[in-house]
């Protein structure tokens, strides 16, 4: 069968010094679907200055178109971290979105543009360490 290099949107280079995992190809079809591959890309996932909320004088927009940008950027966080809280906080307002909650999704996907080759890289050379914490006693219950 050979090494693993595409498995469930994941594609896996296995390098002498490590594996190395992204979703560019995913990230492609996404920017694509959404007709976002034509335009400019941004250096962060939101800006700095945003503050999102339910705005209820704001235009509303397609729930449907929304949420499917929504999941389908969701799945990206699998090889992207570093787009996980903007991900999460645009998740907040599914149940009414509004134009601004749309230019949101919209602002990370032309991050993702920029940052493409982003991915995980886990060296061959590091030995990992496990570390779980419990809260024994269920916060007092």
């Amino acid at each position: 069968m050979g090494e693993l290099n595409y498995f469930i949107g994941l594609q896996i280079k296995q390098l002498k010094d490590g594996i190395f995992i992204n979703q560019g190809k995913y990230a492609k079809e996404l920017l694509k679907r959404f007709s976002m591959d034509n335009t400019s890309s941004k250096t962060t996932p939101m800006c700095t200055t945003i503050s999102l909320d339910k705005e209820e004088m704001c235009k509303s927009v397609d729930q449907k178109l929304y949420r499917g940008m929504f999941v389908l950027l969701l799945y990206i966080t699998a090889s992207r971290p570093d787009i996980m809280f903007n991900i999460c906080l645009c998740a907040r307002y599914q149940s009414d979105p509004k134009e601004s909650h749309l230019e949101a999704i919209k602002r990370i996907l032309r991050y993702i543009k920029g940052t493409i080759k982003y991915g995980l890289f886990y060296p061959r050379t590091i030995n990992y360490n496990l570390i779980s914490y419990s809260d024994a006693d269920f916060a007092g219950f």
